[in-house]
């Protein structure tokens, strides 16, 4: 809405659209607060935000543009006798650093399909940044897919969801595997990809939804899964000996296995059903490395790689009771929905969040971007936040604020180091390890080496709606040692084919690729802030594979803003309300459905039902 007509009092006030912030809105509009949410971007979901080629490479050019120095406005004029302002940050620019791109495609497309030539550099790595400013302004003017859908998430996709209480999964459909005699592959030209741009969904952070994690638990809950599709991730794959090989994870997995003798397929059958549950003898391991306790379960090479970088998803250095835990997670969320533990949502993960503003603002809440918080008026006797002044100087009233921890300014923080994360995305021209169907969405753990740290990698074909036909869209992430550049770069070049390294025929061709470090959101400590009581830091995504940090926090503020609510209670299907004839507003459905074993929510009794019909026909978590 805008800005000129907010209300002057609310009872919770949010200042960022992260996935944490989101899920507090929608929480506390659920249960009738007032709620007003709004960020100073011109995109909905902040660090986790997905964007169109075209809007990232708007998006690169606006970080690099962006200055430290920012004007401060005095609002001492709004303040009363004793009340004291506190000043928030204009700017969270800290949160990207050491953006770096690199082109390796032609500016136009070529005549004639020839095999992968000698591709051209771009920039070099020290100038990226210089040149990344410069790409946006060749490109149409496209506003990003968030823009598109202001009011909290994309219509269209609601129709597909509104009756499912479980999230709705695409099933990959095989494919014929491609011909020997079918030409080499179209080659793609940079203008295809600015001109096809706003069909790319490319996100600022990349991780899975683990089919049985908080996440999921809480879509289907709160009903918020209506709002999104889902897919699943097919593959589990690792990068081992200079080459790819697909994980055995699931019992149909481990016996198509060909990487497995059958001794070693009935030595892993044997420990991960030993694993689903917590026994004694695991007890005598805590506090021994995980791998010690693999070696001593006469366990080859082979599967203790795999059970450890893939299915543990660990180092070796990890406790033995955190990789048993960590394995049987891995475990127990296999079978919900396919034979990988993972889910990812159609349109990229930037969905998610907007996926609960939409609910938010279905109860209530009021959104307005482009839009800012510059301040905390705080009364000096209480120590709480009793109001804020907005960025165009109107002081709105509120009970509790929720900030983004990038607003908080410096001298509002404790002193402690910034941890950061490395990504790079890419586009490709093929996926990593070729299969007998397109629709493939893979993920692969790339071990440590030589004092690296381990990488996941998420491959990302057309078919979750994020990358164009012919090509695949992969992102890498792992602990900052140095630049994300440093980091990653050696990864993308013994995987991938680029300019350093074109001798590979055999590997994927590298067309673009970006390099950034992002600030480690698990590093914040939401008591290390010196505020007034009632303000709640979020922080932004973390270095996990999962949402756990993110929703775990948002249950967190939510429980301190209202402790005897219900944190996101189900939202009513549309059937399920009836509109009193007399004054026309949406009621319950009352004694009628109490008798049949229904709520407004679609009915408990029946999601319980459904719940056990899903552990009966799910796989087992020890196959």
């Amino acid at each position: 809405m805008a800005a000129e007509d907010l209300p002057s009092e609310f009872d919770v006030v949010i200042l960022g659209t992260g996935l944490a912030e989101s899920v507090v809105a929608a929480a506390c509009s659920r249960v009738g607060q007032r709620v007003l949410h709004v960020d100073r971007r011109s995109y909905y979901a902040a660090n986790w935000a997905s964007f169109t080629f075209n809007a990232l490479l708007t998006w690169i050019q606006e970080i690099q543009a962006e200055s430290l120095s920012e004007e401060v406005q005095d609002r001492s004029s709004l303040v009363e006798e004793g009340e004291e302002l506190i000043y928030l940050s204009g700017s969270d620019s800290a949160s990207i650093r050491n953006l770096q791109v690199f082109c390796y495609v032609s500016e136009e497309a070529e005549e004639e399909e020839e095999p992968p030539n000698t591709t051209e550099e771009e920039e070099e790595a020290g100038a990226a940044s210089e040149d990344a400013a410069k790409e946006p302004s060749e490109t149409e003017s496209a506003g990003s897919k968030e823009e598109e859908t202001g009011e909290a998430a994309e219509g269209d996709k609601q129709a597909a969801q509104e009756q499912g209480e479980e999230p709705e999964v695409d099933q990959p459909q095989p494919s014929a595997p491609p011909s020997q005699s079918e030409p080499t592959r179209k080659k793609i030209s940079y203008t295809q990809l600015v001109k096809e741009g706003r069909r790319f969904n490319i996100d600022l952070v990349s991780k899975l939804m683990y089919s049985r994690g908080s996440l999921v638990d809480l879509l289907i809950k709160s009903n918020v899964s209506r709002y999104a599709e889902f897919k699943n991730v097919t593959r589990i794959l690792t990068y081992r000996h200079g080459s790819v090989e697909q994980v055995p994870c699931s019992r149909a997995d481990v016996f198509a296995s060909r990487q497995l003798s059958v001794v070693e397929k009935r030595k892993l059958m044997r420990f991960l059903t030993s694993c689903v549950e917590e026994m004694e003898e695991h007890q005598a391991y805590n506090g021994r490395p995980y791998l010690e306790f693999l070696r001593e379960q006469h366990l080859g090479d082979n599967l203790q790689h795999f059970l450890l970088h893939s299915i543990a998803m660990v180092t070796e250095d990890t406790l033995t009771e955190v990789g048993l835990a960590s394995t049987r997670h891995f475990l127990r969320c296999l079978g919900r929905y396919g034979n990988t533990p993972f889910l990812f949502p159609v349109y990229g993960l930037g969905e998610i969040p907007q996926c609960f503003c939409r609910m938010s603002a279905v109860f209530g809440g009021i959104y307005c971007l482009r839009h800012s918080v510059s301040c905390l008026i705080v009364d000096k006797d209480s120590n709480r936040c009793k109001a804020v002044i907005d960025s165009r100087g109107q002081r709105i009233s509120c009970s509790h604020f929720v900030v983004e921890d990038g607003f908080v300014g410096a001298d509002r923080k404790v002193a402690t180091p910034t941890r950061m994360l490395s990504r790079a995305v890419l586009i490709t021209d093929a996926s990593v390890l070729p299969g007998d169907s397109e629709q493939q969405v893979s993920l692969v753990t790339v071990p440590p080496t030589d004092g690296r740290p381990a990488v996941n990698m998420v491959e990302l074909s057309p078919s979750t709606m994020t990358c164009i036909p012919g090509t695949y869209l992969v992102h890498l992430t792992c602990r900052s040692v140095g630049s994300a550049y440093e980091d990653l770069s050696p990864v993308v070049t013994r995987m991938f084919r680029t300019a350093e390294c074109q001798d590979q025929e055999n590997r994927p061709a590298v067309l673009w690729c970006l390099y950034f470090n992002m600030a480690d959101g698990s590093g914040v400590e939401p008591e290390g802030h010196n505020l007034p009581s009632n303000v709640y830091v979020c922080s932004g995504p973390d270095g996990a594979l999962g949402h756990e940090h993110a929703i775990k926090q948002a249950e967190s503020i939510f429980l301190k803003i209202l402790p005897e609510e219900e944190f996101c209670p189900p939202a009513p299907n549309p059937e399920d309300i009836i509109y009193d004839g007399e004054n026309t507003s949406p009621t319950s459905t009352g004694e009628e459905e109490e008798e049949e074993g229904l709520t407004a929510a679609g009915g408990e009794g029946e999601e319980k039902q459904q719940e056990q019909q899903e552990e009966e026909t799910g796989l087992q978590p020890e196959e």
